[in-house]
């Protein structure tokens, strides 16, 4: 008797994602103000892929996280505001913002303290700017528009070359997978036992066997090559 294949049991449940918040440093946003600040740490996080630097708020004597910057340092100052010079760490709006800034951790709306553009070793760039829209050039090539207000920090992400890193072995990715709730490792299934799947074997791999599902083939079945549309004249 066969069994199921992952493709029908995958519905059943199983581990669901769960994020590890009592080990998390705390929300890594820029404050809604305009302020002055004094990076007084880099600390890692494990709810956030890149870095984090730790910033003291001489004004208002308060400390906040934000996503460190490639090429930040302890003991520097940084500006947060319109009225900040264009360098690296400084949180200024858009419009502020000269067109081709490698910039990160842009804003939604302005003043929620950065959405997009917040994983290690990315940055986007100004392309347009007008009166109502600015539009970013995002790491994925994409164009999006945001407000003129909305604030974005200048620079790249640090912690580039994070995915450059070999697993090294079976053990680590498996873990890694896990926390992603993703299914791995991934079998063909020419390469399972027949009871497992239509195109499973022993007797090596039969390239000849993976031919279209009949069209009233049930779930499970309906893999490989499906049968296309009935196209073309009737004769």
């Amino acid at each position: 008797m066969g069994k199921r294949i992952i493709q029908q049991a995958r519905g059943k449940g199983g581990p669901r994602y769960r994020a590890n918040s009592f080990r998390h440093k705390g929300p890594a946003k820029v404050i809604n103000k305009d302020v002055k600040a004094t990076v007084i740490d880099l600390i890692s996080c494990p709810g956030h892929y890149a870095p984090l630097a730790v910033l003291h708020y001489p004004s208002i004597q308060s400390y906040g996280l934000i996503i460190a910057p490639e090429g930040i340092s302890v003991n520097e100052e940084l500006t947060i505001g319109p009225q900040g010079e264009i360098k690296i760490g400084n949180t200024m709006p858009l419009n502020n913002i000269p067109e081709g800034t490698p910039i990160y951790n842009i804003e939604s709306v302005p003043g929620d303290g950065g959405k997009f553009v917040r994983s290690s070793g990315v940055a986007a760039k100004i392309i347009t700017k007008t009166d109502k829209a600015i539009i970013v050039q995002l790491p994925s090539k994409k164009k999006k528009t945001f407000h003129p207000n909305c604030r974005a920090t200048i620079g790249t992400v640090a912690g580039s070359g994070r995915v450059e890193k070999p697993f090294f072995k079976a053990g680590r990715k498996f873990y890694a997978m896990k926390a992603k709730n993703k299914l791995w490792p991934k079998v063909s299934g020419g390469a399972m036992n027949a009871v497992d799947h239509p195109f499973g074997n022993k007797r090596s791999s039969r390239k000849a066997k993976a031919k279209p599902a009949p069209k009233n083939a049930p779930p499970g079945r309906k893999v490989g090559m499906l049968r296309p549309r009935h196209t073309g004249r009737n004769r």
